[in-house]
């Protein structure tokens, strides 16, 4: 029998929108599909969802990304409603409920909402009901201003959420194929680490700061993320969003992109 297992997945703004910041229907329903069927496998799923500020600009047909508070907040409110609509439409195809979580710092911060918030995720999972998580941008703005966001585009959230839930593993989908011992888009010789034990100094001088353009997460805030959960024993696997089938080749114990080992208690 094959043993269950609970996965968050992490998805970025990149992966959810095109170049000219529309979703990116075909990644988004293929990605739909993959957790679908990766939960009828037994597994518990939940997903963590950036994009909402992208979306939500471009249908408001703003020519950029907002900088104003007011209009970046706006963005969020408009975009985590038109992406709940895509989520909700797309996992009924395939007969699954979704529910929306929507959280910021202080959730985590204060012991009792962090009960209360763990034993929401676990009523909803109990009843094969796929959380949808993102970070509250329409009523925080602590999360859209701060140089050091807590959650930085999703991908600490990811940690965070993973470690609440006792995540058996987490799935960060980027638009690159894994942790580099160098950055893949300026030298060509960049080789994939494949595995790494232990999160060091080292570790973090190879992260570099770039992020896509799209989203605010580089690879630093992932590697942030993954210290966060393997420290707790939650295994963290970096791989690229672009074909969520990839998701498969996880389930099914092959390497893919990079794996941070959780540590053993």
């Amino acid at each position: 029998m094959r043993k269950k297992h609970r996965i968050v997945v992490k998805v970025g703004t990149s992966t959810l929108t095109n170049e000219l910041g529309n979703s990116n229907l075909r990644t988004m329903e293929r990605l739909v599909m993959t957790l679908a069927d990766i939960q009828n496998r037994g597994n518990e799923v939940i997903l963590v969802s950036s994009g909402a500020i992208a979306v939500g600009a471009n249908k408001m047909h703003l020519s950029e990304k907002p900088k104003e508070m007011r209009m970046k907040q706006a963005a969020a409110a408009v975009g985590q409603c038109e992406n709940m609509f895509l989520y909700d439409k797309f996992f009924s195809y395939y007969d699954k409920t979704v529910a929306q979580i929507l959280l910021n710092a202080d959730d985590i911060s204060e012991e009792e909402k962090k009960e209360n918030i763990s034993n929401t995720f676990e009523a909803l999972l109990e009843q094969n009901i796929i959380p949808i998580v993102n970070e509250n941008d329409s009523v925080s703005y602590t999360e859209i201003e701060s140089e050091e966001k807590l959650f930085g585009d999703n991908d600490m959230l990811s940690a965070v959420v993973a470690v609440l839930c006792n995540a058996d593993r987490l799935i960060i989908l980027s638009d690159i194929d894994g942790f580099y011992d160098k950055d893949p888009r300026l030298y060509k010789d960049a080789k994939l680490i494949s595995r790494i034990e232990t999160i060091d100094e080292e570790t973090y001088k190879l992260a570099g700061g770039a992020g896509s353009r799209r989203g605010t997460g580089g690879m630093r805030t992932k590697l942030q993320a993954a210290d966060i959960a393997t420290r707790q024993g939650v295994s963290v696997i970096v791989t690229n969003g672009k074909n969520p089938d990839v998701l498969y080749d996880i389930a099914d114990g092959k390497k893919v992109g990079t794996l941070f080992v959780g540590a053993k208690s």
